[in-house]
C-alpha cells in the first residue's frame, strides 16, 4: 500500500509540520512502506489523485490539517487517513468546545471566559474573569499569541495579541505548577511527561529551541497523580471522539489538583517529540509508533 504523507500545510505551525512529516516518511522508508512526501496546500486534491495513494498519514498541525479540514477531504475522496475523525479533530481543535466535553466527562478544568473578536471590536464584552490569567487563541496551537497576565490591566492588550490569531480568544484561570503531558495510542495512556522550562512558560519558543526546556521521564509526581493523568486522558480522549493517537495536557497545582488544559489530535512526530518519547519509555519504538498509528487506521476501515 502506497501512504501519503500529509505535511506542511497553510497554518502558523507549517515548519514544525514539516517536521514531523519528514520523520514518519523516513521511518516509514526504513520500514520498506512505500510512501510520498505531500505538502498540503490548495492544490491537496489533485495531488491525491495524482499520487493513487492507499492511505493518507496526517502529519499537519494547527489549521485545514488538525481541525476536521483534510479530514473531510479524505472523507469525500474515500481515502482512509491516520487519525480522529472529522467531528473529533473540530472539536479538539477548539479549546472551548473540548472544555464542554471535558466538564461532560468529568474532567477537571480551568474556568474561562471565550471573547469573539466582534464583540470585543466593538466594546460590547465585560471581561468576568481577574488576573491572573492566560489568555491564547481560542482554536490555536503551539502556544502562539498566548500570554500569562499577572495584572488585570494587561487582559485587554493580551485578548488583542490572541484576536490576531483567530475569530475568539479565550481567558483561562492561570494554574501555577508543574505540567504534564499524557499521550494515548490505540486504547493505552502512555507514562506522563514532566515538562520544566527554563523561563516557566512553555511557550512556542520554549517548545523548539534546543535547551529551553527539560523533560522528565518519568514525570517527578506520585505514581497516584500519574495514574489520575492517564486516567483523564483516556477519559477526554473517548469523550471527544478520538481515534488513533492524541496527547492531553495537564498542569499540577499546589494542592495536587490535576487540572485538563487541552487535547492535540496530531502530536508532533519527530525524534524529540513527546509522544514518541513516551511511546519509547514504554517500549515502542519510533518505528513501532508510526507503524501502530498506520494499523489504528486502517482497522477503522476493516
Amino acid at each position: 500500500m502506497k501512504v501519503g504523507v500529509l505535511m506542511g500545510g497553510l497554518s502558523n505551525e507549517r515548519e514544525v509540520s514539516l517536521n514531523t512529516g519528514r520523520a514518519v516518511a523516513q521511518s516509514l522508508e526504513r520500514m520498506g512502506v512505500e510512501c510520498v512526501e505531500i505538502d498540503a496546500g490548495r492544490d491537496l486534491p489533485q495531488r491525491l489523485l495524482e499520487e493513487k495513494i492507499g492511505l493518507a498519514f496526517i502529519a499537519l498541525h494547527g489549521r485545514y490539517g488538525e481541525d476536521g479540514c483534510v479530514q473531510g477531504l479524505l472523507e469525500l475522496m474515500n481515502i482512509p487517513y491516520t487519525g480522529s475523525g472529522v467531528a473529533a479533530s473540530a472539536i479538539a481543535m477548539s479549546k472551548r468546545l473540548t472544555k464542554v466535553f471535558a466538564v461532560l466527562a468529568g474532567v477537571d478544568t480551568p474556568p474561562c471566559q471565550v471573547v469573539g473578536r466582534k464583540e470585543f471590536t466593538e466594546g460590547k464584552v465585560a471581561i468576568e474573569m481577574q488576573a491572573p490569567v492566560v489568555v491564547k487563541p481560542a482554536n490555536g496551537g503551539s502556544s502562539v499569541n498566548v500570554t500569562i497576565c499577572a495584572e488585570d490591566g494587561q487582559i485587554a492588550p493580551a485578548i488583542e495579541l490572541a484576536l490576531k490569531e483567530d475569530t475568539e480568544a479565550m481567558v483561562e484561570k492561570f494554574i501555577e505548577g508543574p505540567l504534564l503531558t499524557v499521550g494515548v495510542v490505540g486504547i493505552r495512556a502512555l507514562p506522563a511527561i514532566e515538562i520544566e522550562t527554563i523561563d516557566g512558560f512553555y511557550d512556542y519558543k520554549s517548545k523548539y529551541t534546543p535547551g529551553n526546556t527539560v523533560y522528565h521521564l518519568p514525570a517527578r509526581v506520585d505514581l497516584a497523580v500519574e495514574e489520575k493523568a492517564a486516567r483523564q486522558a483516556l477519559l477526554i480522549h473517548n469523550a471527544i471522539g478520538c481515534r488513533g493517537q492524541s496527547r492531553s495536557d495537564f498542569i499540577l497545582d499546589a494542592s495536587g489538583q490535576v487540572w485538563f488544559i487541552e487535547l492535540n489530535t496530531i502530536p508532533g512526530m519527530t525524534r524529540t517529540s513527546l509522544l514518541p518519547k513516551a511511546a519509547a519509555s514504554a517500549g515502542i519504538s519510533f518505528d513501532q509508533l508510526t507503524l501502530d498509528i498506520c494499523g489504528e487506521a486502517l482497522a477503522v476501515e476493516a
